[in-house]
């Protein structure tokens, strides 16, 4: 892994405009802030993962369907068929309102996972290397176990021991993303515990405990949280890949894996309406890619 340099305060900005209200000086939260706010290709990728969000948690009031009543009269339905703006699947149901409900499976697998690893690898690599000695070697050591297997075999490996279902590749993907997020806490810790202000409070008699809750935790987590939201995206990915394989959401659920993999019969019959799936899981990817790379610039860290 690349070395990982902690924000500085300000870079690259003149002292003008460090002043927030009333003159004051701008504070590194606020300066974040200000950054996110004129950087358009980050806000617009905000607003493209708001808008997927929302119309997946309100899909039981947006969708004129319902997502498993089909009808074999209509199956494959060209876009723009009446009644059905964005066609018909291979059974004959909806596909805008498969699609809104696939949000909700697609979304779940790829951000749970990723909130799990977060906590465990967090909390791992900061005792990691904090602790140092037998505890940082018992620990990276166990870390190093899986990456002995790439990613997505290991996820298949895991998936398909466990079974399928939606539960099971959380699992899955939460093992799989814990060790790359330990590891990056452990290398960010062992910079931070260097620093003077750290000796300072080792210096006053705080407790571990103390220290790396107050003092620790609030100079790690910016990187740690900037690398989790790019896990994102590679998590939408490798679940719906799941789902395609028939390890993740079993049918008659609508997760955009599983509506591609039902769908991929039908690509010579009706080209674009197959492809819908795919395009949401490209549209999803890409926008939290987005969004990290924007949060990574304005909070000036390079991973």
């Amino acid at each position: 892994m690349a070395d990982i340099v902690l924000p500085e305060y300000a870079p690259n900005v003149t002292p003008d405009l460090l002043e927030g209200p009333a003159g004051r000086p701008m504070s590194y939260w606020q300066l974040v802030g200000w950054r996110l706010r004129r950087d358009k290709v980050t806000l617009a990728a905000a607003g493209v993962i708001l808008l997927i969000v929302s119309s997946a948690v309100l899909a039981p009031y947006l969708a004129p369907y319902d997502p498993f009543q089909g009808s074999i009269r209509l199956r494959l339905a060209r876009i723009g068929s009446a009644g059905h703006l964005l066609g018909t699947d291979e059974q004959g149901r909806d596909m805008f309102t498969r699609l809104l409900y696939g949000g909700r499976m697609s979304l779940v697998a790829g951000v749970t996972p990723v909130f799990i690893a977060l906590l465990t690898g967090s909390t791992l690599g900061i005792i990691a290397g904090y602790l140092g000695g037998r505890v940082n070697m018992l620990i990276m050591r166990l870390m190093d176990i899986f990456y002995a297997f790439p990613s997505v075999l290991l996820a298949i490996a895991i998936s398909g021991a466990l079974g399928a279902g939606l539960g099971n590749t959380i699992i899955a993907l939460s093992i799989v993303f814990t060790p790359p997020i330990t590891r990056l806490a452990e290398s960010v810790t062992t910079q931070v515990r260097a620093w003077e202000f750290m000796e300072a409070a080792r210096a006053s008699g705080a407790g571990t405990l103390a220290i790396i809750r107050h003092q620790m935790i609030a100079n790690v987590l910016g990187p740690i949280f900037v690398y989790a939201t790019t896990l994102v995206s590679v998590s939408v990915i490798i679940a719906s890949g799941l789902s395609f394989l028939g390890l993740g959401v079993s049918p008659p659920h609508a997760e955009w894996g599983l509506m591609l993999n039902t769908l991929r019969q039908s690509i010579y019959v009706n080209t674009w309406v197959p492809a819908l799936p795919g395009v949401m899981i490209f549209l999803t990817s890409m926008a939290f890619n987005l969004l990290s790379d924007g949060l990574r610039d304005a909070m000036d860290v390079r991973l």
